[in-house]
């Protein structure tokens, strides 16, 4: 469960505004992915994103993922 801190929110943001990629490990597997934007529903922080390569839509709760890293 990711529990993210405020410098790490402002990286995570900071990726969505430069369409950086991200990888966010959950259940143990790594996905890369490129975030479009952050929302809040239902007092759940989401990452809405699209994978790199197949341009399919994916949606992450942040606190079901184990990580998040903002590549270089």
């Amino acid at each position: 469960m990711a529990h993210l801190s405020p410098r790490e929110y402002d990286r995570l943001e900071r990726a969505v505004s430069d369409g950086r990629r991200i990888a966010i490990v959950r259940h143990g597997r790594e996905i890369v992915v490129v975030p479009l934007r952050l929302v809040s529903r239902g007092g759940r922080d989401r990452i809405e994103a699209r994978h790199p390569t197949t341009g399919d839509p994916l949606t992450f709760v942040i606190e079901d993922v184990d990580s998040v890293e903002v590549m270089s």
